[in-house]
């Protein structure tokens, strides 16, 4: 199979229009047409790393973390990244890469941190705000079932744990075909009055095209009239961190130290516990501290996070429990679902967990 197959399942997954403005996730290094010999699936990119998959026979890598993260303005080996760069160039291994748009997708990193814990019921705890479109067009009412079928096969019409929603109403249409024209009903020059169905839905924004080509191919009309309307409702499916419940409230330390040894953290950073039980919590991967309102705002009794900055600890004193892990501790288990996604779709093909531990903080 080709490396293009990987990135297609990869980005199916987590679609790269999810990340964060900041981020550069996707291809990094490499060919999409080259075929694949093995995947190395990791954290970090980095020379062990790199060595670690030829010493494998694998020519691609998939991290969390993208190696170009800033712009290169030179290629000398000065740094890390741009002997990286050098050597996978060199090794002709590709290097792909799912950072925020695999934190912002529901089954991604944060889920994978709640199911570590136990956590159940669980939502995006910051859904991802504009980014859903509504879709109305109108068709002739014997082909409504076959346009809405391929809009729902589009990826439209997803609400919730909802899919194929959509609303119909039946009206009547009117056109007049112009000169070279070769109307699917009606004739050129006359005015016609068709029965038709309205089908609205709904559907993410970098979807778009994907709908419009398949409405466009579907619909018998020679010029489908459709519009795409901009929403204002939060995407529940989409955002970053999470919450959900315990099956149990727990005491707060021991909460802790269950946390501090299923994410195998060197410490375990906290603010003084209140003495109430844990049992909604609230996390997210990484420098997650910008969560921390919306935490408080769902009337979490914790919240788990990689990274918090010292002053963001004050003023929160017996009203929430905050916890620090490690930025790599929280995302460590990122390489589970790579491995998940890839051997689901791709059984044949050659995965393997990097065993190199590339967290480059250490605690004495």
């Amino acid at each position: 199979m080709k490396i293009q197959e990987i990135v297609d399942a990869l980005e199916m997954f987590a679609p790269l229009p999810l990340q964060d403005g900041f981020d550069n996730a996707g291809l990094q290094i490499g060919l999409t047409d080259a075929e694949v010999t093995g995947a190395l699936l990791c954290l970090d990119v980095t020379e062990a790393v790199l060595d670690e998959a030829m010493a494998l026979g694998c020519n691609l890598i998939v991290s969390h973390h993208p190696l170009l993260f800033k712009g290169c303005k030179s290629i000398t080996g000065r740094n890390y990244v741009e002997r990286c760069v050098m050597k996978a160039i060199k090794h002709d291994l590709a290097i792909y890469s799912a950072h925020t748009n695999l934190d912002n997708t529901a089954e991604g990193v944060n889920r994978k941190m709640a199911e570590k814990i136990g956590l159940k019921n669980l939502s995006i705890l910051s859904p991802k705000e504009k980014s859903l479109l509504k879709l109305a067009t109108f068709v002739p009412a014997a082909h409504a079932d076959k346009v809405r079928e391929a809009l729902f096969n589009a990826g439209c019409g997803c609400i919730g744990r909802y899919d194929a929603c959509s609303y119909n109403t039946e009206g009547e249409g009117t056109f007049r075909a112009g000169a070279g024209t070769h109307p699917f009903c009606g004739q050129a020059g006359k005015r016609h009055r068709e029965p038709e169905t309205k089908i609205e839905t709904v559907l993410p924004a970098h979807l778009k095209g994907k709908a419009s080509k398949a409405l466009l191919a579907a619909h018998p009309y020679e010029e489908p009239a459709f519009d795409f309307y901009p929403l204002e409702n939060d995407w529940q499916q989409a955002g970053a961190g999470m919450i959900g419940e315990l099956e149990e409230p727990e005491e707060a330390l021991h909460f802790l130290r269950r946390v501090k040894e299923t994410f195998q953290a060197g410490c375990v950073k906290h603010n003084e516990p209140s003495g109430k039980p844990v049992r909604r919590v609230a996390l997210c991967g990484g420098a997650g501290a910008f969560l921390l309102p919306n935490a408080i705002a769902a009337r979490a009794d914790a919240f788990i996070t990689g990274e918090i900055r010292y002053h963001d600890y004050f003023g929160h004193e017996g009203e929430i429990l905050m916890a620090e892990i490690g930025h790599y501790e929280s995302e460590q288990y990122t390489k589970e679902i790579f491995r998940e996604q890839l051997q689901a779709t791709f059984p044949e093909l050659s995965l393997h967990v990097s065993s190199i531990h590339t967290n480059p903080i250490k605690y004495l």
